[in-house]
């Protein structure tokens, strides 16, 4: 699957970006002969699909939440301004995402033009592939409002394809339509896993709606304080609908967890594992993306990178995610080049170590440059002018090596994707692993939050090696997530609907750091201050404010004094 690339045959959807909401259309095809027939359809569908994956790293939810989080710091160096910014809730300029607006809602166009136009198509080969159709672009829609929410908070509400200059909506009336929109899916999509060779594998499932859903309500009713989901016709998703589908999720999906959790990582995989220590002493062996029982939905990525037109079919936040430039990549094996951001916190080490010390999952997701049993060779601190360094990075979404045998008997230390999925060795565009939004083990947790129900939680406890809790407790639910879904794009979305941001990400002041090989100490500012002035949302783009000639209003809290 790796070397399938998904065009975007659906040209019809591509919008300008000079307009507000990037909803205008200048090329040929129209609604007039576009779509005929259902592959036409089809090709529209995975028009909205494209725009998963091509946001501007630097904007996308997954990076934002995680330098926002208290488990990861800015990184980088000091030219990588906005990173540092983004860590303590301040910005750089007036503009910082001005392509993840655009991209959001260049989707919810899509998503709106394929539902307004499915009658146009005169015959279906498959009397349910409409609903179908419908019931995934409505999952996108949803998926895009819901990440739209979290990084701003409210935004204006858009469901025709018409030409409109709407306001922000209030947040009610965003939740109730996500909720409608996932509810739609959830009765709609076929009781089907998609397997690997699937052509398919990839798309929302029934599955994929339901736990979206689960993640959708336990945000909406943390952070604004509601009993249940509000739906536009005025009813409402309650907690125990919420439970029934994850109940359904968990035991009819055929999803599960995967045996090891050293398994789910790329650094295990048939190219890296002999010659990476960690990988041969705990016997691992990766699963792969398709291969991967436990991911509900995910980004998917190609080994079909390159720089000129397709940059985004290759996975961008695992570059900006991996180690900046050592000397010699060698002497870190099995970990790849990058830019250096997000670095990890020790205070996330070590709230780890003194609650759960014997967690394998804690050495299965960071490196620590220290530990012999990672066997680097050398570590060069400072390398490149790297910013707040702790000497731990995550093993998650990092780049991950191999050795390739070469011509002239010597061997090179090349992405693993160039060994098995043939690429010619460009570390900016060598990483294809999966981005996974919702896995298995989310879902089991999900389900003992919803319920307060400690075997939920104990399934999760038991692949890592962990003892049985005899009871639920709040805090033993943030403690597993944190532990189990590190540096998954999750943790801040926690954070703020428990109530807890503030003194959770307070505690990254004073962290030990180097910066640029100097020793140093984290200084986050006021992050209280910022938290409730801000809610913990981002600032809108100014030049949206500016294209609906103020219509739109501004984040609280985003003036002069976020400067960074």
């Amino acid at each position: 699957m790796k070397n399938i690339v998904i065009l975007i045959l659906f040209v019809s959807f591509m919008t300008s970006c000079d307009s507000f909401l990037d909803s205008d259309n200048y090329v040929k095809k129209d609604t007039s002969n576009f779509p005929e027939t259902s592959q036409d359809a089809l090709d529209a569908l995975t028009g909205v699909y494209t725009v998963l994956p091509s946001v501007n790293v630097n904007q996308c939810t997954f990076l934002v939440s995680e330098l926002l989080s208290d488990d990861r710091l800015g990184g980088g160096t000091l030219v990588d301004r906005s990173w540092g910014a983004i860590d303590q809730l301040k910005k750089v300029n007036d503009d910082m995402f001005p392509d993840f607006w655009k991209k959001m809602y260049q989707g919810i166009f899509r998503a709106n033009m394929l539902l307004e136009t499915l009658d146009v198509v005169k015959t279906w080969e498959n009397p349910e592939l409409k609903d179908q159709i419908a019931a995934e672009a409505r999952f996108l829609r949803a998926y895009f409002y819901f990440d739209l929410c979290r990084m701003f908070g409210t935004v204006p509400l858009v469901l025709t394809t018409e030409a409109v200059n709407n306001p922000r909506a209030e947040a009610k009336d965003l939740y109730a339509q996500i909720a409608e929109d996932l509810k739609y899916a959830i009765q709609t999509l076929p009781d089907k896993k998609y397997e690997p060779k699937d052509s398919q594998l990839g798309h929302a499932t029934k599955w994929a709606a339901e736990s979206l859903l689960a993640r959708v309500y336990l945000f909406y009713t943390g952070y604004y304080n509601q009993d249940a989901l509000p739906l536009p016709d005025g009813g409402s998703v309650n907690k125990q609908e919420v439970i029934d589908w994850l109940d359904d999720c968990i035991n009819n999906s055929g999803h599960g967890l995967v045996s090891n959790f050293g398994n789910l990582w790329p650094y295990a995989n048939s190219a890296t594992a002999p010659d990476y220590k960690f990988v041969v002493d705990n016997n691992l062996s990766w699963v792969g993306d398709d291969q991967n029982n436990e991911t509900i939905f995910a980004i998917k990525y190609s080994a079909m990178g390159n720089h000129s037109t397709s940059i985004y079919y290759s996975n961008q936040p695992v570059l900006y995610f991996s180690i900046r430039e050592q000397p010699d990549y060698e002497n870190i094996f099995p970990f790849g080049q990058g830019w250096g951001a997000g670095t990890v916190s020790t205070s996330l080490i070590e709230d780890w170590e003194a609650s759960e010390p014997n967690d394998f999952r804690r050495a299965a997701s960071i490196l620590d440059v220290n530990n012999p049993n990672e066997n680097i060779k050398s570590y060069t601190w400072g390398a490149n002018m790297q910013i707040q360094e702790t000497g731990y990075w995550q093993k998650k979404y990092i780049a991950i090596n191999a050795h390739q045998g070469q011509s002239d008997g010597t061997t090179a230390c090349v992405n693993y994707s160039c060994i098995l999925y043939g690429r010619t060795p460009d570390f900016q565009i060598d990483n294809t692993q999966d981005q996974v939004i919702i896995r298995y083990a989310d879902v089991l947790l999900m389900m003992a939050e919803l319920k307060k129900d400690v075997s939920y939680l104990n399934r999760v406890r038991e692949r890592a090696g962990l003892a049985p809790l005899t009871a639920y407790t709040d805090q033993a639910l943030q403690n597993e997530r944190r532990w189990e879904l590190a540096f998954e794009g999750v943790r801040y979305y926690d954070l703020l609907r428990w109530g807890i941001a503030a003194e959770a990400i307070e505690k990254q002041n004073g962290v030990k750091v180097k910066n640029n090989g100097v020793d140093d100490v984290m200084n986050m500012g006021n992050i209280v201050l910022r938290i409730r002035e801000t809610g913990g949302f981002m600032p809108i783009p100014k030049t949206q404010i500016d294209l609906s000639a103020g219509v739109l209003e501004q984040t609280p809290g985003w003036g002069n004094e976020a400067l960074y």
